[in-house]
């Protein structure tokens, strides 16, 4: 198991987690409140580094889709940070305490907004974390399709494909005319070796 790898000031992606399909999490470091974007694989390793990414700050925890929860419990069991996802997939958590739902749009205490995109799974949503870092967490709406490009897909487990063409384009009308941002995938990442984020140009129309 490796530790979570900076990518650039402020970002981190974790190693997959095969409890989620393989699913990629990361950690953005943002004033006031740290968010962890989906689950990391659980285990001490990645308890000790959330430890230190966090400096004993109280982070967020934000779910993109029902494929992301993997055991967040765990983590939430141990640092009490509060989870926020779409009120539709909130049934999947009974219990866990601290857990916040949103219905269409949700602006979180450091700035990031949040997005209901129904498709890839009833209560998918994304994350756009405006400048300075420009990125959007496309959960599952977008995935690796080869080594340098993300598509969205029909695949087996997919929710409803007509709803998920919907949300491309109120995703394309939501963001800033100007933005242009990076992305990244909440999908495994295999595909992209070492590069695990890729510029606005690399998603393809199919």
């Amino acid at each position: 198991m490796n530790p979570p790898h900076k990518l650039r000031k402020g970002l981190w992606v974790f190693p997959p987690n095969n409890n989620c399909h393989g699913g990629t999490s990361w950690w953005l470091d943002c004033d006031p409140e740290p968010v962890l974007i989906d689950c990391p694989p659980v285990n001490q390793e990645i308890i000790d580094s959330l430890e230190r990414l966090s400096s004993g700050r109280s982070a967020r925890i934000l779910l993109t889709n029902r494929e992301a929860h993997g055991n967040i419990k765990s983590i939430q069991d141990v640092f009490g940070w509060p989870v926020l996802l779409q009120e539709q997939e909130a049934y999947l958590l009974p219990g866990l305490k601290g857990l916040e739902t949103f219905s269409e749009e949700h602006i979180t205490a450091s700035g990031l907004r949040l997005l209901w995109t129904p498709g890839p799974t009833p209560g998918s949503c994304v994350v756009y974390a405006p400048a300075p870092w420009n990125v959007l967490f496309c959960g599952r709406l977008l995935i690796p399709t080869n080594s340098n490009q993300l598509a969205s897909l029909r695949t087996p487990r997919t929710f409803h494909w007509t709803r998920q063409a919907k949300s491309l384009s109120k995703l394309r009308e939501w963001l800033p005319s100007d933005a242009l941002p990076s992305l990244a995938s909440g999908a495994s990442l295999r595909a992209f070796g070492d590069q695990k984020i890729v510029e606005w140009e690399a998603w393809q129309e199919l």
